[in-house]
């Protein structure tokens, strides 16, 4: 078989793969309905096994279409620095003393301005947690970002009973103002680290081209959904810092987990070190229990297994990507990668470009803009997506997160987002 047919096989796979993504609250609901299949059908409404399913199929396709060793050597061949990173850092930004930190920080906030401003405490918590965490996704990495994002809104609007068009405005919010909210620097942002040292962009190269507008972009999504929902959001009561946290968190226990947080982002890029400090990190809760909650090791094991599968699903797909890149003009380059960040992971769509030489300033600026400006629209836009569907998704019908419902409810702050980039 030739190498096209592989090609081919797998790209096929690959859609297949994406169709079960937007199928799986269909399967949830064959779950919910079904009495000696519940199991399977609950398994396939598992957004986060998708890619990891559908990379094993994969694997048997490479292995049939050419021999084991090329399929072992390809699966051996990819980087998972990546899903190993999302997991670490999401297990460390969701423990107890983080979560008080920076709840603390937020409460402090919404109440001085619900005070001067003489409205509701939750509308102006809500609008801080919307705003302010996603822009943290720029030091402290867009994963870590999602993880205290998605948390706080769990425990601030989710565990209430709301209304389906508030659950997903919010969901579409967040995670398109988590994918623009990484890129006031060039550290944090997957799709911006993919390229920053290729093309030479420094932190005042991306404030001066992305960051400042994106900010303005995040600031007016998130005003937009809190002034839409303001009457629902304001019969919600907010959750104090005593109903969150017990006891007084030692001013110590904070200080070393965000220390141990520093050191993960610092070292995102070597794997070992970053680990080794994970492992650490457990021991230290195990030694300081009465001051920690349960680990997300399930959450961010699953979100790990979504993005490790997504890394073998993409690395066949270079044949029709790569070529469709090159062929189109910067203007084009912009909703071109608006539109494929729907069905590929915007840090491989800027990746590919990157491989593209001989490209001008201009058609580098439009690539990136589209995918990030995209990076809300599915789950798999945004490697930080899947964290904040694994948090929040028991809270949707069938305990499953509607991709069509995403990308409708994505689609409003998105244009907030192409427009910021356009005209400021």
């Amino acid at each position: 078989m030739t190498l096209t047919s592989l090609h081919l096989g797998a790209s096929i796979i690959f859609a297949l793969a994406i169709l079960h993504t937007f199928s799986t609250s269909y399967f949830e609901g064959l779950a919910s309905r079904s009495k000696n299949h519940a199991g399977l059908f609950h398994l396939l409404g598992e957004v986060e096994i998708v890619f990891g399913l559908w990379a094993f199929i994969l694997f048997f396709w490479v292995w049939f279409a050419q021999d084991i060793t090329l399929a072992k050597n390809y699966v051996n061949s990819r980087n998972y620095t990546e899903p190993f990173f999302v997991f670490a850092i999401m297990v460390v930004a969701a423990s107890k003393p983080i979560l008080v930190f920076a709840e603390q920080i937020l409460s402090f906030l919404s109440t001085i301005f619900s005070k001067l401003l003489k409205t509701n405490q939750v509308i102006t918590l809500y609008f801080f947690t919307l705003s302010i965490t996603p822009l943290l996704g720029s030091f402290i990495t867009e994963p870590a970002a999602m993880t205290l994002a998605a948390i706080l809104l769990r425990e601030l609007i989710y565990k209430h009973t709301i209304s389906l068009q508030l659950a997903f405005a919010t969901l579409g919010v967040l995670f398109v103002n988590i994918s623009i909210g990484g890129t006031l620097t060039n550290f944090a942002a997957p799709p911006v680290l993919m390229v920053a040292s290729t093309w030479g962009w420094d932190n005042h190269f991306m404030f001066i081209h992305f960051g400042y507008k994106l900010l303005i972009a995040v600031f007016i999504n998130t005003l937009i959904v809190t002034f839409i929902f303001k009457k629902e959001l304001a019969q919600l009561r907010a959750v104090s810092s005593s109903e969150i946290n017990e006891m007084e968190m030692p001013k110590l226990v904070t200080l070393v987990h965000l220390l141990f947080l520093a050191g993960i982002v610092l070292f995102a890029h070597d794997a070992i070190i970053f680990v080794w400090l994970l492992l650490f990190f457990i021991g230290y809760t195990v030694a300081y229990p009465k001051f920690q909650n349960p680990l997300i090791f399930r959450e961010a094991l699953l979100v790990g297994f979504f993005l490790a599968g997504l890394v073998v699903l993409g690395g066949l797909q270079h044949w029709w990507l790569q070529p469709l890149l090159e062929m189109m003009s910067p203007s084009a380059v912009f909703f071109g990668s608006l539109s494929l960040t729907a069905i590929t992971d915007n840090a491989a769509l800027t990746y590919l470009g990157s491989l593209v030489e001989g490209t001008s300033l201009e058609f580098k600026i439009a690539l990136m803009g589209g995918a990030v400006a995209g990076g809300g629209l599915t789950v798999i836009a945004n490697a930080p997506n899947p964290a904040g569907v694994s948090i929040l998704r028991n809270y949707f019908p069938n305990l499953a997160i509607s991709a069509f419902w995403l990308f409708i409810a994505a689609i409003p702050p998105t244009v907030i987002a192409v427009l910021a980039l356009h005209f400021f």
